[in-house]
Order: C-alpha cells, then sequence, then structure tokens
C-alpha cells in the first residue's frame, strides 16, 4: 500500500483501543500483544474480562496462571464486567475466592462466575461498587464466614444458581441486597418441609424462580408489591401465599404442582395481564378443578407439554378470562403415551371473552386431528370479534395439509373481518 501508509488502527487513543478489545474475550484481547510493541500492553487497558476455560488451556496450572497475569497486570481502576467460566477444569475454591477478590480491587460493576466449586471471599459482602452479580456453582457453594452478613448496597440485578440448601446461602445473599429489582433463584434440589421461604422485597420487579428436582418448603410467601414480571418453573410441592403482587402485569407458569396447589397460585395473579401456563403430567384433575376469574388478563398462552392437553383446560381458561384479546395455543410436538381416538370438549356456553374482545390466535403445532379441526372450527364459528387466526402446520404430507387448510377455510366465521393465516413446511405462508 505503499511506505506513507498510516497505521491508522494503531493511532486510535487508547480508550477507544479500550472499547474495542473489551468486545471481546479476554485471552483474544491477550493475543494482540503480539502484533508490535504498540499493542504490546494495550490489552492492559480493557474495562471488561471474560475468561473461560475452553481452549487453548490445557491443564489447571496453565488455565490459573493466566488468569493471575490477567488480573495482576490489568491497569484500569474500574472493570465493568469479570466474567469467569470454569466448566471443565476443576478450580479450587481459594483460586477462585482469590480472583473475585482482585475483582472487587477493581471496582467491578457486574460479576459473573460459573465454577463447579466456590468459596466467596469476605470482599464482596461489603462490595460498593457492585450492580449485577450472577452466581452458578454445579456442586455446593459455601459463604466464609457465617457470621458476617451481606451488605451489597447498589446490586439490581441477581442471578443465582445453587446445588442445594439455599436457605444457608442464596437467602443470605438475597437479604443482602437492599435495592434488588431483578432476581433469579435456580435450586437444583432443596427438601426442607420445615422452613417457610419469605420474598419481602419491596424494590423487586423481577422475580424467576426454577428448581429441577423439586423444591419442598413447607410454604413460600411472595409479599413483592412492585414486581410486574413472575417467572416460576419446575416440579414445587410447596404452598404458595400470594401476599402482596398489586403491581403484576405478566406471569409465566411452567410448573409440576398439584391442582389444589395451582389455584393457591392463580388466587395471587388476578391483577395480571399476561399469563403464559404449561400444563403437566401432574394436573390430572385440572377440568375438575374450578378456576378464579382472571378479568384484567390480556394474554394468554397455553403450552402443551406432550402428556394430556384437553381442550376442556383451554376452555377453562378462557371462561376464566372475560376480557382476553389475544390467545396462543402450543401443542406438544412429541407426546408421551397413547393417546385417546377423541378428547373432544364442546362448552355449554360461549365464553364471554369470545363474544366481546377476542382479536388474535395463534395455533401453533397442528397435527390436523379431528380434535384439532373441530376446536378451530368451533372457534371461527363462535368468535365474533376476531380478526387474525394463524395455523402452524406439522403434516409433512401436501395433500392432507392443502385439503385440511381447504376444509378449515369453508368454514362459517362469526366475524366477517376474520382472516386465516397457515404457516408450514410444505409451503411458506398462505392466508384468507
Amino acid at each position: 500500500m505503499g511506505s506513507n501508509h498510516v497505521d491508522r488502527l494503531s493511532n486510535m487513543p487508547d480508550e477507544v483501543l479500550s472499547e474495542i478489545l473489551s468486545l471481546m474475550p479476554t485471552k483474544f484481547a491477550v493475543r494482540t500483544s503480539i502484533l508490535s510493541k504498540r499493542w504490546r500492553y494495550n490489552w492492559t487497558l480493557v474495562t471488561n474480562i471474560d475468561i473461560d476455560d475452553s481452549h487453548p488451556y490445557h491443564d489447571l496450572k496453565i488455565f490459573s496462571t493466566f488468569v493471575d497475569r490477567v488480573l495482576g497486570l490489568c491497569k484500569t481502576t474500574e472493570i465493568r464486567l469479570f466474567r469467569l467460566r470454569c466448566m471443565q477444569i476443576w478450580v479450587q475454591k481459594s483460586s477462585v475466592s482469590k480472583w473475585i477478590d482482585e475483582a472487587v480491587r477493581l471496582n467491578v460493576s457486574e460479576l459473573d462466575i460459573h465454577v463447579m466449586l466456590l468459596e466467596l471471599p469476605l470482599s464482596l459482602f461489603t462490595c460498593k461498587t457492585l450492580t449485577k452479580l450472577k452466581i452458578e456453582s454445579n456442586k455446593y457453594w459455601d459463604i466464609m464466614d457465617w457470621q458476617t452478613p451481606f451488605n451489597l448496597p447498589c446490586v439490581k440485578t441477581l442471578d443465582v444458581a445453587v446445588f442445594c440448601n439455599p436457605s444457608r446461602n442464596a437467602f443470605k445473599l438475597i437479604r443482602g441486597c437492599p435495592v434488588l429489582e431483578s432476581l433469579s433463584l435456580d435450586i437444583a434440589a432443596c427438601s426442607a418441609p420445615e422452613e417457610e421461604c419469605r420474598f419481602d422485597i419491596p424494590t423487586l420487579k423481577q422475580l424467576k424462580l426454577t428448581t429441577f428436582k423439586g423444591c419442598n418448603f413447607k410454604k413460600v410467601v411472595l409479599n413483592v408489591p412492585n414486581l410486574d414480571d413472575l417467572f416460576i418453573a419446575g416440579p414445587w410441592h410447596s404452598l404458595f401465599v400470594m401476599e402482596d403482587l398489586s403491581s403484576l402485569v405478566s406471569v409465566t407458569y411452567s410448573l409440576s404442582v398439584m391442582d389444589h396447589l395451582l389455584v393457591e397460585l392463580l388466587k395471587g395473579i388476578i391483577g395480571a395481564k399476561s399469563l403464559s401456563f404449561r400444563t403437566t403430567n401432574y394436573m390430572k384433575d385440572l377440568p375438575g378443578v374450578p378456576l378464579l376469574n382472571l378479568p384484567n388478563l390480556k394474554h394468554l398462552e397455553l403450552t402443551d407439554d406432550g402428556y394430556k392437553f384437553e381442550q376442556i383446560i383451554i376452555f377453562k381458561f378462557l371462561e376464566s378470562c372475560s376480557e382476553l384479546e389475544h390467545l396462543s395455543i402450543k401443542t406438544a410436538q412429541v407426546r408421551w403415551g397413547n393417546e385417546p381416538e377423541s378428547c373432544w370438549f364442546k362448552p355449554h356456553i360461549v365464553p364471554a371473552c369470545m363474544l366481546k374482545t377476542l382479536r388474535t390466535m395463534k395455533y401453533e403445532n397442528c397435527k390436523w386431528r379431528k380434535d384439532d379441526i373441530k376446536f378451530l372450527e368451533y372457534m371461527l364459528r363462535n368468535a365474533e370479534v376476531l380478526k387474525t387466526l394463524t395455523v402452524t402446520c406439522k403434516s409433512e404430507l401436501l395433500e392432507e395439509q392443502m385439503r385440511l387448510c381447504a376444509k378449515l377455510l369453508k368454514c362459517p366465521r362469526a366475524s366477517r373481518y376474520c382472516e386465516i393465516h397457515f404457516v408450514g413446511k410444505s409451503f411458506e405462508s398462505a392466508s384468507s
């Protein structure tokens, strides 16, 4: 390019180079040190430190030495993010604790730790600069000093995943965050039938509770007056008591709970405007359980997990949502066990929302069974203000798909403005 070529990238201000290098994983930022003398120490100005134990690290000693040097040579006085992922190498708890301590010394704002073994350093207990904290440990993690309480005055986002015993570690951490706005708590397993789990967090706006193997608290109490987004998933076997959810807007339930516990869960969300609900094999008696009225609900999403998705459940929800405007139904792509030939249920009375408010409906993974056709025909015949029906088809046979689509298109519609859209593998899109 000629002898007068100017290396404009290298001539950029240190602040700009720091921003560029901070956008990549730290191991790549460090590699730029071999480019020239000008670049030898540019990487030490990064404001994000993102380290994982994947290639090219071959053993624990090499990996630990690299992390020590990165934190030791870092020249910035403030780092926005320190992310440490050790999923292949079993790093000692003492090393992880030392690295977190170094990040606190560098006035870290966001801390993201995913390791096999974990012990938190004392310096983290009172970190004043931390605003976002994510901790995930594949095994049991301890707090170093049981007598020292957490005091994290600026933490607004907390994401914690623990193997067991959340009352001994996770809840102690939660109580130390007085301005918490977003909380995600994932508990692998917990058997504590004598314990009451309370969430008294007036500042909280988002709450996500998940469990994999099951939680068996005596009671879970939610006193979160400013919460607007609630997500609960997994096999919970605890009684949920909704003391105050007066600001709730959006709710997602992907639960394995008994029917009487579900009713208690629904009691606390009567003011919600959006609900996403996944059926499970635990809810065998749900068709016979009276659901509460949800007068403010505008959006409803029902998902089948592959066990038994009776249409009576759909209509039970429709009857409970008198002001519903948008309905989405997702049937299972794979179904467990043998299906009955027909489980079609025709309601005695058309739900009120179908007569005055229901405007859009999606029916995903339609397999064109008799029940599917009857249900869709019923909706078209009775939804008086429906504007759009979208059907996602699962049949692989083009001729069968087109024949059944034609049948649905010929069905009388209560709403003269209703359009039907079809989406499937055999054709990109069709509508009428």
